[in-house]
């Protein structure tokens, strides 16, 4: 795999990790297009503009976008019913760019500027309490919408280590706790025991002898 052809084809990509490409991520649809086992069709939200870019990147010919991944559509942003929202954090879980503030039991709410409209967080909610709608700030141009998505990479990036570095941090602490209860008491050797005894002994009768 040529990794700069996927890289190139990666920063054509919306970033929006939607994953309705059929990939994980944008990072991994782009190295699949440079691998050649992956069509340049499959981005709903890049639309024909998308395909049209990576048919002039790659040097093909260029192609409808595949219905069979989805539709080309305005770009969305989510929205939060606030009144029915019960605080199970799970669209927290499922955002991947870190888009959706909250606590535990608590009230969350969508940052706009920074929601990609991938729509993950809408079949994560248990209360359906998740809409998808139409950007406001719209429309964007063709450099416009190549900021926002090196902006969202970078906020993908960063969520991507902050969760890699917990695992590890949790993995660490979990084997410290296992090595911890794999490691044996050592036996009281049978002198400690009479000593304490002895100890013992004596105690009592020092007590016995002031009682008198």
């Amino acid at each position: 795999m040529n990794l700069t052809t996927a890289s190139r084809i990666d920063a054509l990509l919306p970033q929006t990790q939607c994953t309705r490409c059929g990939y994980p991520g944008c990072l991994p649809y782009a190295q699949a297009i440079a691998q050649g086992t992956a069509g340049i069709d499959q981005c709903p939200p890049g639309g024909q503009a998308g395909v049209d870019a990576l048919a002039a990147l790659l040097g093909r010919a260029t192609q409808p976008l595949n219905p069979a991944f989805g539709i080309e559509a305005p770009p969305t942003v989510a929205v939060i019913d606030e009144a029915v929202c019960i605080g199970c954090t799970k669209c927290i879980q499922a955002c991947p760019v870190d888009a959706i503030i909250g606590a535990s039991k608590r009230m969350h709410s969508i940052i706009d500027a920074e929601c990609t409209g991938c729509d993950l967080c809408v079949p994560a909610c248990p209360v359906d309490c998740i809409s998808m709608q139409v950007r406001g700030d719209l429309p964007l141009s063709r450099p416009e919408l190549m900021q926002r998505a090196q902006h969202a990479r970078r906020r993908f990036d960063a969520r991507n280590r902050r969760l890699d570095l917990k695992q590890q941090q949790r993995a660490q602490r979990l084997h410290g706790n296992a090595q911890s209860s794999a490691t044996p008491t050592p036996p009281i050797s049978r002198s400690a025991v009479l000593e304490a005894i002895a100890r013992g002994k004596a105690k009592r009768a020092g007590q016995s002898a002031d009682g008198k």
